[in-house]
């Protein structure tokens, strides 16, 4: 094997690692404008968010290297206790004077100058836990539906824990991504279907049971009933989007952060991005989400041809992730999907939700390196 060869098979994957570069720097790109005039009104500081981002940047960065060292077969060991620390997260967040409660959602536990959100730390554990368990119970899962009956059973008591905050957007992500590993894994179809059912009559009956989510309901059908009301955030964001026509106005001109968009830097910040850099800048998110679950993706299924099972099983439910979570927070920003609270990866403020991103991310980068290593003749610990 050549000297460049061997340099090569050290490293994390070039594709995978730029491309996730270059959406945390389109993050702080985007959070660093649409944040200027907020932080300047309530902070007396307009680069207060940013500086905080940078600041999480650099925890994420850190997080990220320390996992990029870990084994895959130990995060394979401690699925069970990372489910289990994740579960307990979730009921503490719940014990009034413990967990922070931010416009009648209680989802966040108060870490000194920091807050912690027990829902990204939960994913991120529901995918690992639901890749040993198909691991384990390959046969089962495949011949019969009580080989799914446990990891479905464990994804009702977090989609619970989550709807108590309550976290509407989480428990749908959480959901899609569960059944898509069972898809992936060879469950019965006709399981996964009657799953995908069952959870669609739950998310009805919930809809209906919670005024709040029927009224966000009714606003996505038609904003401009209530214009000034439910509909008043959606509408800006469409004309956000609207300003931004091919071009966009240019970095830092959006007029709709300028307190027409309730804090635009945080589940809309697609918004002002597509405002700002037009129909290009928003096409080039697009396409950087799209390659990026594509080669997930695909070393999944590289490892499915190695007989690695759960680190295709984990790159599955990772994908899975990013790409829900890209496309329910784009298609709420645009007016396709109904108003819910979730984060875009790597783009979005948040500690929690780019920590745990960056440290999914550096899961991948090391399954990859230890199949890349493992083609090149060496024996590999994955």
């Amino acid at each position: 094997m050549s000297r460049s060869a061997g340099i090569a098979s050290r490293g994390p994957d070039p594709v995978l690692f730029w491309l996730g570069l270059a959406l945390v720097a389109i993050g702080l790109i985007a959070i660093a404008s649409a944040s200027i005039e907020y932080g300047d009104w309530h902070f007396g500081n307009p680069w207060h968010h940013t500086t905080r981002h940078g600041i999480y940047l650099a925890i994420a960065a850190s997080m990220a290297a320390v996992t990029y060292r870990i084994p895959i077969d130990v995060w394979q060991r401690i699925s069970p206790l990372c489910l289990l620390v994740a579960l307990g997260l979730l009921m503490l967040v719940l014990i009034p004077g413990i967990g922070r409660n931010v416009n009648g959602s209680q989802r966040w536990l108060p870490l000194g100058p920091i807050t912690l959100q027990p829902s990204e730390i939960a994913k991120f554990a529901l995918v690992l836990y639901t890749a040993g368990f198909l691991v384990r119970h390959a046969d089962t899962v495949r011949s019969s539906w009580q080989g799914i009956a446990k990891p479905v059973f464990v994804l009702c008591l977090v989609a619970l824990l989550f709807l108590l905050e309550p976290d509407f957007g989480a428990t749908v992500i959480a959901t899609g991504t569960v059944f898509g590993m069972l898809f992936l894994a060879g469950a019965r179809l006709s399981y996964v279907l009657g799953l995908v059912g069952l959870a669609l009559g739950g998310l009805v009956v919930m809809v209906w049971a919670a005024p709040y989510r029927l009224q966000r309901l009714t606003a996505y059908t038609d904003p401009w009933s209530d214009p000034y009301g439910s509909g008043f955030q959606l509408i800006q964001s469409l004309i956000a989007y609207g300003r931004g026509e091919y071009l966009g106005v240019g970095l830092g001109n959006s007029i709709q952060k300028l307190f027409y968009l309730p804090e635009a830097h945080t589940d809309f910040v697609f918004s002002i991005w597509a405002e700002e850099t037009g129909l290009i800048g928003a096409l080039l998110v697009i396409a950087l989400y799209a390659l990026l679950v594509a080669r997930i993706m695909a070393i999944g299924l590289k490892a499915q041809r190695a007989h690695e099972l759960f680190a295709a099983y984990v790159c599955f439910g990772v994908a899975l992730i990013f790409a829900g979570q890209a496309f329910v927070n784009m298609g709420v920003s645009s007016g396709l999907l109904p108003t819910k609270g979730l984060t875009l990866p790597f783009i979005s403020y948040g500690g929690s939700s780019l920590i745990i991103s960056c440290m999914m991310l550096a899961v991948i980068l090391r399954i990859e390196h230890a199949l890349r290593a493992g083609g090149d003749g060496r024996e590999v610990r994955l």
